[in-house]
């Protein structure tokens, strides 16, 4: 998936096993931190985040992927 910083216009990409992601995402040059929605490999939304909101949303990805195993 391609993504394009709203920020610095900067291309980035993700790599993702399912078609629909719903979570942090930060631009890999100006280190701009969004919540993104992506549906069907698609941008749907792109959300400034704080670093602490960041954090909050990392925490819960790595507990709901440990409820998953």
């Amino acid at each position: 998936i391609k993504i394009k910083c709203p920020k610095c216009g900067v291309e980035g990409s993700m790599s993702l096993v399912d078609s629909h992601y719903e979570g942090p995402y930060k631009c890999w040059k100006c280190r701009e931190l969004f919540t993104i929605i992506l549906d069907n490999n698609e941008l749907k939304s792109v959300e400034p985040l704080t670093q602490e909101e960041f954090d909050k949303q990392l925490e819960i990805q790595a507990m709901r992927a440990k409820l998953n195993r």
